[in-house]
Parts: structure tokens; C-alpha cells; sequence
């Protein structure tokens, strides 16, 4: 959600993103009442560069706290995080694209991943199961994961250039475009990252998707589309208190 921060329009009012121009101290404020209302620690709150690819990293104590106060020292060029340490709180930021999040209930692994339609389309989703299943021993069938609010298929129009790497994401990727016009079609992301979960071994069972549309309420979401690129961040958080 947006609201309740100190943030200044254009960023009203909750923003949680150090790298879209708004007074870094708002930012820190907004971080640090929502480590306060979730119960951890600021110094915990850690966090990812995101360049919209499709690697992932573990954070352990070492890395804890990563960008929380500048950007620039966020895990670099990484787009999901996961851990299985307690105390850590892994978030991501998003205006538009898909927050995705896993928990593994018998070895307690957590993640995130920021998947735009690149990430989307590099199945992050399928690089943090396997993460899972390499470092946890994380059987995929038992991982539990949800899908967040985004831009939905009804606002999300994309070329032929996109849709083009959407083929090679899914065997079943027609399910989640509808042409519009020459050159011109309606991307369902979140059903698409659906897809690839599936695929990748997650039961549609264990799958929560939010019809939640980013784009269409602005008044709840940031939306980086409906704005104009001139908005602020929602993040998406999870830990182990």
C-alpha cells in the first residue's frame, strides 16, 4: 500500500524506494516505521539492487541491513533474495511489476523475487525453487509461494519484442496474452509467473495470486504506468521474527 508515510507528492505518501528521487531521510523514515510496526529490527531490513533479471541470492548475517540507508549498498544486481536465518527482513520494491514469495515450511527458508516481464520471462520464480532446493533441500511440491499486487492484464499492453520472449517463457503462454492490434497485446504477468511456478515443480494448490490491479487503483498502489515513471515504491516484505 502507498499511504500512511512521510513521503511528499509525487511519493505520497509511503514510498520505500531510495532510488526515485525522493528525500532519502522520508524514505528512511517510511523504512523504519515499518520495521517498527512489523516488530524488527532496522538494522535487518535488507534489500536488493533489481535490474528486472532473474538472479537470486542467499542473505545471511553477513549481508543483513544491505541498502537499507543508500541505495548503493544493495545487493548488486540481484532481484531475489531468500534466507532461513531469523531476524532477517527481506523486502523488494515494486510500481507495477510482480512481488512474488516463497516459504518452504520444513526447512523455514523464505524469499522474494521482483519479477517485471524480463524476470518474468528468465522465470526467476524457477531460479529461487531451485535455490531452494540446492541450499534447503527444499522439496518443490511443498514450497508455498503468493503472488501480489500488479499491473494486471487488463492494463498491461506490450509489442511484438516482448511478446516474443513471452513464447519462450511457457509452454503454455497464450493463456495469458490477448491481441489487441497489429503489434499490440494484453500481458497477463501475474498468471504468466503462475505458469512458470507450475512448471517448475510448486502445486496450483499452493499458489496464492491476488487479482489486485496496480494500474487501476492508484489510489491504493503505486502504478510507475498510470504515472508517468514519476511515483514512488510499495515493497514487499518477509521474515522470521
Amino acid at each position: 500500500m502507498r499511504t500512511g508515510g512521510s513521503s511528499k507528492e509525487p511519493f505520497g505518501s509511503f514510498n520505500m524506494g531510495l532510488h526515485v528521487g525522493d528525500d532519502p531521510q522520508a524514505v528512511i523514515s517510511n523504512r523504519q516505521t515499518l520495521c517498527d510496526e512489523l516488530g524488527f529490527s532496522f538494522a535487518r531490513f535488507s534489500c536488493a539492487e533489481q535490474i528486472h533479471g532473474n538472479k537470486v541470492m542467499r542473505i545471511t548475517a553477513a549481508e543483513a541491513g544491505a541498502g537499507r540507508e543508500t541505495f548503493e549498498e544493495s545487493i548488486a544486481k540481484t532481484d531475489g533474495i531468500y534466507t532461513d536465518e531469523k531476524g532477517i527482513l527481506l523486502t523488494s520494491f515494486y510500481a507495477d511489476c510482480v512481488p512474488l514469495y516463497f516459504i518452504d515450511p520444513a526447512s523455514l527458508a523464505i524469499g522474494l523475487a521482483h519479477a517485471g516481464w524480463r524476470g518474468t520471462v528468465g522465470r526467476i520464480s524457477e531460479e529461487m525453487i531451485r535455490a531452494f532446493a540446492r541450499d534447503f533441500g527444499s522439496k518443490p511440491e511443498e514450497i508455498l509461494t503468493a503472488i501480489g499486487p500488479s499491473i494486471g492484464g487488463c492494463c498491461y499492453e506490450v509489442d511484438d519484442f516482448v511478446i516474443d520472449q513471452v513464447k519462450q517463457s511457457s509452454n503454455r503462454w497464450q493463456t495469458c496474452v490477448t491481441k489487441t492490434g497489429q503489434g499490440k497485446y494484453m500481458l497477463d504477468l501475474k498468471l504468466l509467473n503462475q505458469l512458470i511456478m507450475e512448471e517448475a515443480g510448486i502445486r496450483p494448490e499452493h499458489i496464492l495470486r491476488t487479482d489486485w490491479c496496480t494500474s487501476c487503483r492508484p489510489d491504493l498502489f503505486f502504478s510507475y504506468r498510470k504515472e508517468a515513471g514519476k511515483t514512488g515504491r510499495m515493497a514487499s516484505y518477509i521474515g522470521w521474527a
